[in-house]
């Protein structure tokens, strides 16, 4: 049993790619991202980033290549790790090619950034021999002069042409394998802007609101920008971008798309915030519950619940449940069913027990 969405979201359809071996767009998952904060000269150092981001679930990473030695660096990087790579590109075209024939599996880029058409064919040229994508990446900072004019600040209207200006570089010389972003750092110009894009093209969109912030003030206005798009159907791949470790990044990200019922990995846990009614410390409990659950990789819902208020009702539609009573009086539901009771000071012990024997059991199925 498991919980069940109001609604099914209906994804608008977009073209599909492929970023190394993992699909965007069409009816592929949402995508995870996430981009290493490192030195990318800092080979080992970026590796070990690159594999904790993989383990916590990241689909896509991306690498910053400001310079020569950081995309020719990604050859070695790109041998130790099992996760597609984005480069990142700003302004030298150069950076670009470099970065295609090192191996990156996509390179992020603003084509009007990069300087006169014959360089950003150059790059589409070497892109197209790499079997590499690219994002079109619009951002409200760095916006193309003339279109600052035209509408004299950032606004929906000149990320959306942008956009499409970007675009109808690409499509001119045939080239198709590309996803399109459209951010920016207030909420309501990124979601107005991305539904602006969404009607005007069906390419994959990368979702974000760029530069949101540390990670409570970040996390929430990713999440209402991100999830307001993904409740319309809009967004193929997405990022939070937290001024954090770029770990937090992917478990919020992921967290989002659970809440949606988009997608799921690991452990969804409900949990009450706690009151006098409780029949045990669930904050303390919850918290030590979530670090020793991380390593699940399969959906799982567990709820838990400090009182036989909430607790039975949220347990009924969880897979594993725990409702709180007296000391020794604390009641394990299995498939929304009352199964035995738990002591308190058998709780940990025993919800991290069932939960790893319900991961094992969907392994094996």
């Amino acid at each position: 049993m498991s919980i069940r969405p109001f609604r099914d979201i209906k994804r608008r359809k977009t073209k599909k790619i492929k970023v190394g071996n993992i699909e965007v767009g069409g009816d592929s998952p949402i995508s995870v991202q996430s981009m290493t904060n490192t030195l990318t000269t800092d080979v080992d150092g970026t590796i070990k980033q690159i594999n904790e981001l993989t383990e916590a679930g990241a689909d896509i990473v991306r690498v910053s290549c400001p310079d020569k030695d950081s995309s020719l660096s990604l050859k070695k990087i790109l041998k130790h790790i099992n996760v597609p790579i984005v480069a990142d590109i700003h302004f030298h075209y150069k950076r670009a090619i470099e970065a295609a024939v090192s191996g990156a599996h996509c390179l992020r880029i603003n084509p009007g950034n990069i300087g006169s058409i014959e360089r950003v064919n150059e790059i589409l040229k070497v892109a197209k021999d790499s079997n590499c994508s690219i994002r079109i990446g619009v951002n409200a900072g760095s916006l193309e002069k003339d279109l600052l004019e035209k509408y004299k600040e950032p606004c929906p209207e000149a990320l959306c042409e942008s956009a499409l200006r970007n675009i109808k570089i690409l499509e001119d010389k045939d080239f198709f394998n590309f996803k399109i972003s459209v951010k920016s750092s207030d909420v309501f110009l990124s979601v107005k802007a991305y539904r602006l894009l969404s009607e005007k093209c069906d390419y994959p969109i990368h979702l974000g609101i760029t530069e949101a912030g540390s990670l409570i003030p970040g996390s929430v206005k990713s999440s209402i920008g991100i999830g307001m798009l993904l409740m319309e159907g809009i967004g193929d791949t997405i990022r939070c971008s937290l001024t954090e470790d770029p770990v937090k990044e992917v478990k919020i990200g992921y967290e989002i798309l659970k809440s949606l019922n988009l997608r799921h990995k690991g452990v969804n846990i409900i949990s009450c915030p706690s009151c006098s009614r409780q029949g045990f410390p669930v904050i303390d409990t919850v918290k030590i519950l979530e670090e020793k659950l991380s390593h699940i990789k399969e959906p799982i819902t567990l709820s838990i619940i400090g009182c036989v208020v909430n607790g039975p009702g949220e347990a009924q539609q969880t897979q594993i449940g725990l409702t709180g009573g007296g000391k020794d009086d604390h009641m394990m539901y299995l498939s929304g069913l009352p199964h035995h009771k738990i002591a308190s000071d058998k709780i940990i012990e025993e919800v991290v027990s069932v939960v790893e024997k319900k991961s094992k059991e969907l392994r094996s199925n």
